[in-house]
């Protein structure tokens, strides 16, 4: 089994350019031995908050602390199980506060979630934000977005260009928070392969990132670079939402080893099970009430004759007596047990190799091309035009060399260039948050492009 000491992950969230307050959050649970990954691995969340005022924040904090707390104390049951569990109880919470208070009415959240096991990689989740993975140069979405767009493209045969312009953006179809009980997509566990990066975002980072951009950076460059990159990149194209990404690359320690004599995962808990439906045990029942009457029959032979000394029969009658009550306590206990414990067909499992879900939903070629890096600069370029003069000139400068890269194919340099000229903004942005000025910039707050 694997020791999860190999992964390498980096997680980071930013207000974006025109909200007031941050709605999404984040939460890594990081195993603290090789017995608690084999257990229960490692948890990685995305949250993204809907409300107003403060109640989205509210209710993404929650599930990013709830999901977690619950996720850690239910370890008794299998990793699938207690993962749905513990977002299902998040989701009461959020709604048991959202209707103790007026001001958070209504209140919810999307929550995608992130499990890598020995087994494999387990994703639960609800709303749009969303679970990729990273394989060399292809990006799979892992998770499907409940959204009214991924439903007007997948129920209603429109393109994905049809549905953007058919519905808004932001119309999701199921969240947490607004009602009692909610349905968690599950799906995996997916194979972990060594190098694998796995990548989980609110709709902040894939409203302005493309899945092909994503992937190219997620592969390129090592966790941090890449989580770092792509908030900047949302950044420098406006980032009209909070932004928030977790990378997580595996390494030789998270690869999956599935084992025939690995034990299924049970789908169903005993004590959810529901016993109304038992058929009562009659046969055992029948079996226990015929032995004890006659093991009544037998004891009253035997109180009759047994000061009857030349009666043969009063041992046999003693002997029968005493067999036929054993027989019944036996069969009665039988029957007991047998309406009290769920049938074997009513606690669902999950054997090895077997799969939840469907995913993945989407897949895309992320190979860097001189188009897709194009892409990227253009965006670098005029978002330049806000920069202080010397933070334009340096970005100029790279944006040519990343050219001249790609013109020779060396695009692995391109991607680092691309991603130093992305850096350049983030930073100018970043100095006119916290109200520094650089290079002499008399107009340090970086205008995004239009």
């Amino acid at each position: 089994m694997g020791k999860g000491t190999t992964l390498v992950h980096c997680d980071r969230t930013d207000i974006g350019r025109r909200r007031s307050n941050n709605q999404d959050a984040k939460a890594v649970l990081p195993p603290s031995s090789a017995q608690q990954f084999n257990a229960r691995g490692w948890l990685f969340l995305v949250a993204d908050g809907m409300g107003a005022h403060a109640a989205g924040e509210k209710a993404s904090a929650i599930a990013a602390e709830q999901v977690p707390l619950f996720y850690e104390k239910a370890g008794q049951l299998s990793p699938p199980l207690t993962l749905r569990h513990s977002i299902e109880q998040a989701n009461a919470e959020i709604n048991r506060q959202g209707e103790s208070a007026a001001e958070f009415k209504g209140m919810g959240t999307t929550c995608t979630t992130l499990v890598i096991l020995p087994r494999g990689a387990l994703i639960g989740h609800i709303g749009d934000s969303r679970a990729y993975r990273i394989r060399g140069k292809t990006v799979d979405q892992l998770s499907k977005d409940h959204s009214l767009v991924w439903e007007l493209e997948t129920a209603g045969g429109l393109t994905r260009e049809e549905a953007n312009n058919r519905a808004p953006k932001n119309i999701i179809t199921r969240s947490m928070g607004p009602h009692p009980q909610v349905v968690v997509d599950l799906e995996g566990p997916f194979p972990v392969e060594d190098g694998d990066v796995f990548l989980l975002c609110s709709d902040g980072l894939s409203g302005q990132v493309t899945d092909e951009e994503i992937g190219l950076f997620a592969a390129e460059l090592e966790p941090r670079e890449a989580t770092e990159t792509l908030i900047r990149l949302a950044l420098v194209r406006g980032a009209p939402d909070n932004v928030t990404v977790i990378v997580a690359k595996a390494g030789s320690e998270e690869v999956s080893k599935p084992s025939a004599s690995d034990k299924p995962w049970a789908m169903s808990a005993i004590e959810h099970v529901d016993l109304k439906g038992q058929p009562i045990p009659w046969k055992m029942l029948a079996v226990a009430a015929v032995s004890l009457f006659a093991s009544l029959v037998l004891i009253s032979f035997w109180l009759t004759e047994r000061n009857t000394p030349q009666s043969i029969l009063i041992p046999v009658y003693l002997f029968g007596a005493v067999a036929t009550g054993l027989v019944a306590l036996v069969s009665l206990i039988a029957a007991v047990l047998g309406f009290s414990s769920p049938q074997a067909a009513q606690v669902r499992v999950l054997p090895i190799g077997s799969r939840l879900g469907k995913g993945p939903y989407r897949t895309y070629d992320c190979s860097p091309t001189a188009l897709l890096l194009e892409g990227v600069i253009a965006s670098v370029e005029a978002a330049s035009d806000g920069l202080a003069e010397p933070d334009k000139e340096r970005t100029v400068g790279i944006v040519a060399r990343v050219r001249q890269y790609v013109a020779e194919e060396s695009f692995h340099e391109a991607i680092v260039a691309a991603a130093e000229a992305i850096a350049i903004y983030g930073r100018a942005l970043q100095e006119s948050r916290t109200g520094n000025t650089a290079h002499g910039n008399n107009n340090p707050t970086p205008h995004p492009p239009a």
